[in-house]
């Protein structure tokens, strides 16, 4: 297993794969086998997967292969498993584009229980990622925009988003997490009813290692404070997709950024495509604004 995100100076490369730093630096400089970056001091900082090549290109050599043999065999191995990954990502591409295909087909017939059982084959069969970006989100997509331009009724959207709801609820609750995860608390804003990006951002969360928490249906911002003083979580994620919420509760910002303030340890974010038209610059500090769901998850 790999992780680029772990980094080593030349001395540890050294270290662990029993090279000289001159061989390292020779296997660089001439083959190309590995290119590792540069810090500003010129030092070289090289990435798991370089330290795997390094180690690849070694057993050959000791297998009597000559270094240039050995870095030419690495090259065409990484070029195969490039083709593999395209093939891949072509086939996985084609399946979900027909997969959102049938979706649409089925949604237009009214077929509740036919969107079910394809969401569900669909997951099963891609894994969580995948089923979220190249199936999930396109077909919410579509469905928004088929009901804006008149070409399904409201309740025929609505029976989609219920059932994809439905099927994203029960992924997460079903999800394996660690014991000891940290805990991210998912709320939509009050009169909010358009919950379904915020299960796909606390269903990214899962896949970046958090335990999750989402309560549903709140009634009074009173809940979620409750929640946060049971809880604890180390980030809360609020969501208003529509501005329903902020209209309709003129001081529900003011009362988020009160309980923010009162707990200056916990990370509090609003997720919300109109948010920023509500708050003045610098009137809410403990609250966090932001649409970049990847970076929100990430840092744990």
């Amino acid at each position: 297993m790999t992780n680029n995100d772990m980094t080593y100076n030349i001395q540890q490369v050294a270290a662990i794969t029993g090279l000289s730093k001159q061989v390292i630096r020779k296997w660089e400089e001439r083959y190309g086998i590995v290119q590792p970056k540069r810090l500003d001091n010129g030092y070289r900082i090289y990435c798991d997967e370089e330290v795997q090549q390094l180690l690849y290109v070694k057993s050959l050599v000791e297998k009597g292969q000559s270094v240039k043999q050995a870095a030419l065999h690495l090259k065409e191995k990484a070029a195969l498993n490039q083709k593999n990954l395209n093939e891949q990502a072509d086939d996985t591409h084609s399946w979900a584009h027909e997969s959102v295909c049938t979706l649409l087909h089925e949604g237009d017939l009214y077929h509740e229980a036919a969107i079910y059982r394809t969401l569900q084959r669909s997951y099963q069969i891609y894994g969580l990622q995948p089923f979220l970006h190249s199936i999930v989100i396109p077909f919410l997509q579509e469905v928004e925009k088929r009901r804006d331009q008149g070409h399904w009724r409201k309740d025929q959207a609505m029976l989609a988003s219920v059932v994809v709801r439905d099927v994203l609820i029960q992924i997460r609750r079903n999800f394996p997490c660690h014991e000891h995860a940290p805990l991210l608390l998912g709320a939509c804003f009050p009169q909010e009813q358009h919950e379904i990006w915020l299960q796909i951002i606390l269903l990214e969360s899962l896949l970046c290692g958090w335990k999750t928490i989402m309560l549903e249906r709140i009634s009074a911002f009173d809940v979620i404070e409750s929640a946060v003083q049971q809880l604890t979580p180390k980030k809360v994620v609020l969501s208003a997709y529509t501005t329903a919420s902020l209209e309709q509760n003129s001081d529900l910002l003011t009362k988020c950024h009160h309980v923010a303030k009162h707990y200056p340890h916990i990370s509090f974010y609003i997720v919300s495509p109109d948010t920023t038209s509500y708050i003045q610059e610098g009137t809410a500090p403990n609250l966090q604004m932001t649409d970049d769901i990847f970076s929100l998850v990430k840092d744990r």
